[in-house]
């Protein structure tokens, strides 16, 4: 039941981030965060996959994008989302909800700044077969 209630926020709700994982050379990895998939399910050409992502404090996730949509709550702490123009694009604390659009236009990187963990719940519903998401080089912002 737990698990359902953390599904529904999170499909309700609108933020979202992944952990992104090197595979590239140029591509920026993620820093202190880890994650656990708690619910997936594939249905009519898509995936459904509900993760809890947590990021340490002084972490990010890298830059990358997605390449579905992305919906989350903000379980606790407080994340800082630029987008790749460098700009501050959100400040989210616990409560708050994103929408992360899909595709390669929409590059960007969470950071937790704060000194306790930023906590996530974040449903991506992706076409099936894709990852999470894609790796991305830093777009030449000064931080990571």
């Amino acid at each position: 039941m737990h698990t359902t209630k953390r599904f529904l926020a999170a499909g309700v709700a609108a933020l979202a981030l992944a952990a992104a994982v090197p595979s590239a050379a140029d591509a920026t990895p993620s820093r202190g965060v880890t994650a656990t998939i708690l619910w997936q399910h594939s249905a009519a050409g898509k995936d459904y996959v509900l993760r809890e992502i947590t990021v340490a404090p002084g972490g990010s996730t890298g830059w990358h994008f997605h390449d579905g949509t992305l919906y989350a709550v903000v379980e606790g702490g407080t994340l800082t989302h630029n987008e790749s123009n460098c700009a501050v694009d959100g400040v989210f604390h616990t409560g708050d909800t994103i929408l992360e659009p899909s595709g390669s236009g929409h590059v960007h990187i969470g950071r937790n700044l704060g000194t306790t963990p930023v906590v996530l719940e974040v449903l991506y519903v992706d076409p099936a077969g894709s990852p999470l998401s894609e790796d991305a080089p830093n777009p030449g912002c000064g931080f990571q």
